[in-house]
């Protein structure tokens, strides 16, 4: 390789493992050029999976700033897929393709700068994918919006109720005050009567000891 195309060549791998979501290191020793084509198409439109040069590798990696442990895994036929959607996605479709094909090997990777062990890696395959969380996501607003709606069509009916039970409060209030003053207009009333009866028969009184000193 010239030394102009190995200056590409690192200056492209450098711009992918910036702007990637994340780099899985792999080794794909004993892969044929089939098995090789059948993984690219299980990563999906989101990933690539290129056969890379160690030598040049380690120069990106350092320019890019994720060397560290990653440089030491950079041994023997090396293959990264760099991911530019969603990690878990492209994590699940490494980890089952290397279950059906041992010959791929996941070494390692990057995520946000922070270098993986292959452990990592399939703890992180072992997540749902974003898909599936904002699935659940949706449906949990879903539910919970559709509960909101049923409270705020319930509150007419409650309101009602509660005026009606209002109303009813203040009817007594009024029928339980109105009650004593009847009872005293009675009241009066009998009193004016009784006066009444009492001023009659005391005329008549006096009408009658009027015709008995005529009479005398």
């Amino acid at each position: 390789m010239a030394r102009a195309e190995k200056v590409a060549a690192v200056a492209e791998l450098t711009e992918r493992f910036q702007s990637s979501s994340g780099a899985v290191l792999t080794e794909y020793r004993g892969l044929s050029v089939a098995q090789l084509g059948e993984l690219r198409r299980s990563l999906g439109e989101h990933a690539t999976f290129s056969v890379v040069k160690n030598t040049l590798t380690k120069i990106a990696a350092n320019d890019a700033g994720v060397a560290g442990e990653l440089t030491e895994m950079l041994t023997g036929p090396s293959a990264i897929a760099f991911v530019d959607g969603d990690v878990v996605e492209a994590a699940k479709g490494l980890r089952d393709f290397s279950r059906a094909n041992p010959f791929l090997v996941i070494k390692g990777g990057v995520l946000d700068g922070k270098v993986m062990t292959p452990d990592e890696i399939v703890r992180l395959a072992d997540l749902e994918s974003r898909e599936v969380l904002l699935a659940k996501l949706a449906g949990a607003m879903k539910a919970s919006m559709a509960g909101a709606a049923a409270t705020f069509a319930a509150l007419p009916t409650q309101m009602a109720r509660l005026l009606a039970a209002l109303q009813e409060k203040q009817g007594g209030a009024d029928a339980a005050a109105d009650g004593p003053a009847e009872d005293g207009s009675a009241a009066d009333g009998a009193a004016a009567d009784g006066a009444a009866e009492a001023a009659e028969d005391d005329a008549t009184a006096q009408a009658q000891d009027a015709g008995g000193a005529q009479e005398g």
